[in-house]
């Protein structure tokens, strides 16, 4: 067990600091302007005429009551915990998707590759790399998104289901990192993501417009990219009643995400290929010398969002809230040739002649079609006390469901130009996979103990559907035809928990936690055939259980200085679609294995959080060992022409670090807000049985996409009421991709490289009801990759009426 750390446990409603002689204030959480005060734990030590008199100290305290809005979030968070809230949005990011909100937080990348990343956009954390979604857990509304269908991006994409949100819904985002929490499973061994949604307590109307373009150029590819992106919102309260409604539209043009290659040593004496123009000499990531031959996976995307939220005041501390979501997506991912032949026309097929060699004739493979047609649908119940009384209780449900998850694609010998217009091609249904929660929760505050105890049992169960058939006359419009392959299972987790936070005086505080996990994996089947050869695997029954220990000491060791250590254990089970997954594309394979183990971490942190003045200071040392981490480990096989992905357990993998944050307000000048982080990762493989190409090749190598050094840094100036400004710098050092390392060249397709990037906010507040906003995003126009390029130098723009 690796011992260190603990957390930013900060203000609002949950882990909360008192100062003595000043009123409570429940602004971090959405209580209504008719819940009770907050009331600190009596163990918490009131202020008395003594106390109110003496210098200003941070304490600790313990809370008595929540906010009424639903929210994942446990009354006391025995973790490091970032926030940033609606205000911070407006005013300092470019946010045209819900996860920008985690934009410029400590070791946080998302892995956004256009306006509207649908199936790529992963967040990583200290230990946890962006191939690793099923190690993080976002909620909204306490909603789960997180698609813990899956894990990563290969075969299928299981990224978190960001579009479910806009940025012009959250009032508030909270990130707590690592699993010190009782109240969460083991998917929350790298984060958890909550998001808060507004719910006004009078009427109000909201409108907003945005516009970006992106001027990009790679390889032969130069053209300019654009997005535009409307969005309404209203709601009021009547009464004991009050209502939500947001819609939006984003319309998206992206970049081109893959490309077609040539290895230079696949060059042949010439024979009967047509000579070409356009390719582009290159190195891969092993720095072997290729040939780029055109772009791909060029996304015009239409999302449409709508979201209804309604809740009613059973009675002064009893609230009902149900929330309804909706998420349509169209989108045609296209490709494009760099060849030419001698009349100057654009080459898809028939061996090609470059630089007096031959090579293997463009597929469709190489310049796929794909046309997308999904829509999706959540819905969240939940009825929540909050009396501040020694009980309070909360029941919640949720379901996420594909209603309809279509993507349409041309065979390999379905070429350009006639595959735009139908031929042979494929067609993946997801439609009928999903998940749903089930929560019952306590809060219990034995009045004059200095004990606020959470108690919880819960359910989550997650069915993974998804059919390909072949489309053998018009894969645009035509049903589908025989089977390709076909994936199905469920699984489900049943959990218990109870955690305890005790003031143990007014200078230390502790919180113990114990999670009982019992896990089901059933109705596992893989079909490889129509024909029935090879036969399908069905798959036995799998039941394990688990127990999970938390705890967390926090001392207040000076009237400026909180200390904090914590230790946890989290066990990520593995997911549908690693157990059972076997997909095959025209370009792509995954190969499962239904026989993973969970994957075991333990994890802790030393912090120290400080306060002078105006400055806000944090020093945390964390460290991480997981056992059997569960990793998808994708190679190209040049022979077919292909991505193949494979899922295996890796015995050990050990993470160290340290990250640092910095932050004041109105410091050295009126309105001058600047804050900073810097994150240090040692993160190797200890130990595996497995391999890539030869046995041992990948012990003592880096974690897969985990940069050793992380940065950010941001300066905001507020110049009067009505102007502000800010300028934000990200960094993230050389990382691989490869288990074994192998990927050494991180500037080219398919590797991942450094960045750095600096992005500018100015914002005006044109009168009361109106404001304008301009921004540059990668301001220094960083061309950088992850596997896929990422977005270059982009101009934004929007404007925004508030009633």
């Amino acid at each position: 067990m690796n011992k260190t750390l603990l957390a930013r446990a900060a203000a609002a409603c949950v882990v909360l600091y008192l100062l003595p002689g000043l009123a409570l204030a429940c602004d971090d959480c959405d209580c209504g302007d008719d819940a009770p005060a907050p009331v600190a734990s009596s163990a918490a030590g009131a202020a008395t005429d003594d106390t109110a008199t003496a210098a200003p100290r941070t304490r600790l305290g313990l809370v008595r009551v929540q906010g009424a809005s639903p929210s994942s979030l446990p009354t006391n968070i025995p973790t490091t915990r970032e926030t940033v809230t609606r205000e911070d949005i407006e005013r300092n990011i470019n946010a045209t998707d819900s996860e920008d909100a985690l934009k410029y937080l400590p070791s946080l990348l998302v892995r956004k590759r256009y306006i509207g990343d649908y199936n790529h956009a992963i967040l990583s954390s200290r230990a946890s790399g962006t191939g690793n979604s099923a190690r993080s857990a976002v909620y909204a509304d306490g909603v789960l998104l997180s698609n813990h269908l899956g894990n990563g991006v290969g075969g299928l994409s299981f990224p978190p289901r960001w579009g479910l949100v806009t940025p012009e819904e959250i009032e508030r985002v909270d990130v707590m990192y690592g699993p010190f929490s009782a109240a969460y499973p083991g998917n929350s061994a790298g984060a958890v993501v909550d998001y808060v949604t507004r719910m006004p307590s009078a009427f109000e109307a909201h409108a907003k417009v945005g516009y970006v373009a992106q001027p990009f150029e790679l390889y032969n590819t130069k053209a300019t990219y654009r997005a535009w992106q409307a969005s309404a919102s209203v709601g009021s309260r009547a009464g004991d009643w009050r209502w939500w409604v947001n819609v939006n539209r984003t319309d998206s043009e992206g970049q081109p995400l893959t490309f077609a290659t040539r290895l230079l040593s696949s060059g042949t004496a010439v024979t009967n290929g047509t000579p070409v123009t356009g390719a582009v000499a290159g190195l891969n990531n092993a720095n072997q010398a290729w040939w780029l031959i055109g772009a791909g996976t060029q996304y015009r995307t239409v999302q449409d969002h709508f979201k209804v939220k309604v809740a009613y005041d059973v009675s002064p501390t009893l609230r009902a809230s149900y929330v309804f979501g909706a998420w349509r997506n169209e989108a045609d991912g296209n490709a494009e040739s760099y060849l030419r032949n001698a009349a100057g026309q654009p080459v898809y097929g028939g061996a090609i002649v470059i630089d007096g060699k031959q090579y293997a004739a463009p597929t469709g493979a190489d310049f796929a079609v794909t046309r997308e047609k999904l829509s999706h649908m959540m819905h969240g119940l939940s009825l929540k006390s909050r009396t501040g009384g020694e009980w309070d209780w909360e029941l919640a449900a949720s379901l996420y469901d594909y209603g309809r998850d279509d993507k349409r694609q041309n065979s390999a010998a379905n070429t350009q130009p006639g595959a735009l217009s139908g031929g042979a091609g494929t067609l993946a249904d997801g439609s009928g996979s999903g998940w749903h929660t089930l929560a019952a929760k306590g809060i219990w505050r034995p009045a004059g103990t200095g004990h606020v105890v959470d108690v919880g049992l819960q359910q989550d169960g997650y069915k993974l559907s998804y059919l390909t058939s072949t489309v053998s006359g018009n894969y645009l419009s035509d049903a589908a035809g025989a089977l390709v392959n076909k994936v199905s299972g469920k699984t489900r987790l049943q959990s218990a928990y109870v955690q305890d936070a005790w003031l143990l005086n007014a200078d230390w505080k502790a919180v113990l936690g114990l999670r009982a996990e019992a896990w089901e994996a059933r109705d596992g089947r893989t079909d490889f055939s129509a024909t029935g050869t090879p036969p399908p695997s069905v798959y036995a029954t799998r039941k394990e259980h688990f127990l999970s220990p938390k705890a967390a000491l926090s001392w207040q060791a000076a009237a400026e200085t909180v200390l904090k250590a914590s230790v946890g254990r989290a066990v990520r089970m593995p997911t549908v679609g690693e157990l059972y997954g076997a997909t095959s594309t025209t370009n792509a394979q995954y190969i499962n294995d239904p026989k993973l183990k969970p994957e075991k971490s333990w994890t802790g942190e030393l912090s120290a959080e400080s306060h002078w003045g105006p400055l806000q200071s944090r020093v945390t040392l964390f460290a991480e060992t997981t056992r059997d981490s569960l990793y998808s480990q994708t190679v190209f096989d040049a022979a077919a022409n292909r991505n193949i992905s494979r899922v295996q357990n890796v015995d050990k993998v050990g993470t160290t670090g340290l990250e640092t944050t910095l932050g004041a307000t109105d410091w050295l000048a009126r309105g001058l807000d600047l804050s900073m982080s810097l994150t240090y990762t040692d993160s190797k493989i200890k130990a595996n049985a497995g391999f890539v190409s030869t046995p041992g090749d990948t012990v003592g190598k880096w974690q897969p996409n985990i940069a050793r050094w992380r940065a950010t840094a941001q300066a905001g100036y507020r110049l009067n009421a009505a102007w502000s400004g800010n300028l934000a710098v990200r960094y993230s050092g050389p990382q691989y991709r490869t288990l074994n390392n192998a990927d050494v060249n991180g500037y080219a397709y398919q590797g991942v490289s450094s960045l750095l990037t600096a992005d500018l906010r100015v914002r005006w507040q044109i009168d009361r009801q109106w404001s304008a906003a301009f921004g540059v995003d990668n301001l220094n126009n960083d061309k950088y990759w992850n596997f896929h390029p990422y977005p270059q130098r982009s101009y934004a723009a929007e404007l925004k009426f508030d009633l």
